[in-house]
């Protein structure tokens, strides 16, 4: 950069102090732990094995940086390819931390697992659980997209009322060398895959067809659960509401709510 281009750039200004900034990913959509394409099949052979009807890691092949079988780890790659809505995602974190840096408050950012409960909007590419419940319950068109067409794609689920204690903590908290960036989700014991929540459907509202299309696509991920683990020793944070409790609430919401859908298509 010139030295009169230098110069004529804004020197920041003075602003009214703010206590804390804290930025949660609704929808952590990054990579795949299998590389780009997020086929299953990875370089070195396979990342991903097919058990219990769910994508799961194989333990018999070295995982990449960041992946056990408790799930992505805070220093999970974010190099590119990862999508142009996961640039977009990490372009959030980077303004934000620079924004703490420049005007000295603390910031904490939050990457969470799929948030899902009653009354969340029920979309395809935003809260899929809701969606599927919904959609299942009201006999509408349903589709297993790549990886077969099998449905094994796997996603942990948090009920963002778990996420409030946390929250609390870190409004309160201030900079005392904690680590920003953590992950904050359900975990394994709070996962499951496509298929089995249409099994789960299926005893709850009764059969229904999911048709299949084993065509893959770009950055879809075959497996994508959060280890939290940092944020247990960092704010003593756990998950509460078990994934059985939070899809009846979901369900329950959509029986009351015959409209829910067309209402969440609509936004």
């Amino acid at each position: 950069m010139s030295q009169a281009r230098a110069s004529s750039l804004p020197t920041p200004v003075a602003r009214p102090r703010i206590d804390a900034i804290d930025t949660t990913d609704a929808r952590l959509s990054r990579t795949s732990i299998s590389g780009r394409g997020c086929n299953p099949v990875g370089p070195g052979g396979r990342l991903v094995v097919v058990k219990d009807d769910r994508f799961e890691p194989d333990s018999s092949n070295a995982l990449p940086q960041g992946v056990s079988s408790r799930g992505l780890a805070e220093n999970f790659p974010t190099t590119p390819p990862i999508s142009l809505y996961g640039s977009s995602k990490l372009a959030s974190e980077y303004l934000a931390l620079e924004y703490g840096e420049t005007f000295e408050f603390p910031v904490w950012i939050n990457r969470c697992g799929v948030l899902a409960g009653a009354g969340q909007f029920g979309r395809a590419d935003q809260g899929i659980f809701s969606f599927w419940i919904n959609a299942y319950l009201r006999r509408a068109p349903l589709k297993y997209i790549g990886f077969d067409g099998a449905g094994h794609q796997t996603r942990d689920c948090l009920h963002p009322r778990d996420l409030l204690p946390a929250l609390q903590k870190q409004m309160a908290a201030a900079e005392s060398g904690r680590p920003c960036i953590m992950n904050f989700g359900g975990g394994t014991e709070n996962s499951m895959s496509l298929a089995q929540l249409s099994n789960w459907c299926a005893e709850r509202f009764g059969l229904h067809h999911v048709a299949s299309d084993p065509e893959p696509r770009p950055f879809d991920v075959p497996w994508l659960v959060m280890d939290s683990r940092l944020a247990d020793e960092t704010w003593g944070w756990r998950p509460t509401m078990s994934l059985e409790a939070i899809l009846e609430e979901i369900a329950k919401h959509a029986e009351a709510h015959p409209g829910w859908l067309e209402m969440s298509a609509a936004l």
